[in-house]
């Protein structure tokens, strides 16, 4: 019983570990520094997780591949700005004054998907959606984005 409990503990912990380098972030100043720190873009991602059809496919499609995972990890800092309508899915009040808030600044025609790609200096280099391409042609578009 001890060995299945620091199996299940060792397996916590570096689930928890590995995960905290690609969890989405869900603070802009918390993703700046982030940014800055790692030499990395901010991919600020408005959506609609429980509603918006194109919002859901970009996460199928692309986001939630092995291929972007590990494009993201190197390169991304990914900042999650939902606007989800079903009661279970219900943000917090003050994470949804900060989605609103970014919205404001970032998306004020409240168009989902949209992704914008920021610098550490909260700076917009790019601005794209949902595109419906292979993972590799997504992370080629994004750097095309980058690059400029």
């Amino acid at each position: 019983m001890k060995k299945i409990a620091k199996i299940s503990f060792l397996l916590l912990f570096f689930t928890i570990f590995y995960s905290s380098s690609t969890m989405a972030q869900n603070n802009l100043e918390d993703a700046l520094q982030k940014a800055k720190t790692e030499n990395k873009t901010i991919f600020l991602n408005f959506s609609g997780s429980d509603w918006c059809r194109s919002c859901i496919l970009l996460k199928k499609t692309i986001l939630n591949t092995d291929e972007f995972k590990k494009f993201a990890e190197k390169n991304l800092v990914i900042l999650d700005v939902d606007f989800p309508r079903l009661k279970k899915n219900k943000l917090s009040k003050e994470q949804t004054a900060l989605n609103e808030s970014l919205a404001a600044n970032y998306n004020s025609k409240g168009q989902f998907p949209t992704v914008i790609l920021m610098n550490s200096d909260a700076k917009v280099i790019g601005k794209t959606g949902y595109k419906k391409v292979s993972p590799e042609e997504y992370i080629e578009h994004l750097q095309s984005l980058i690059a400029q």
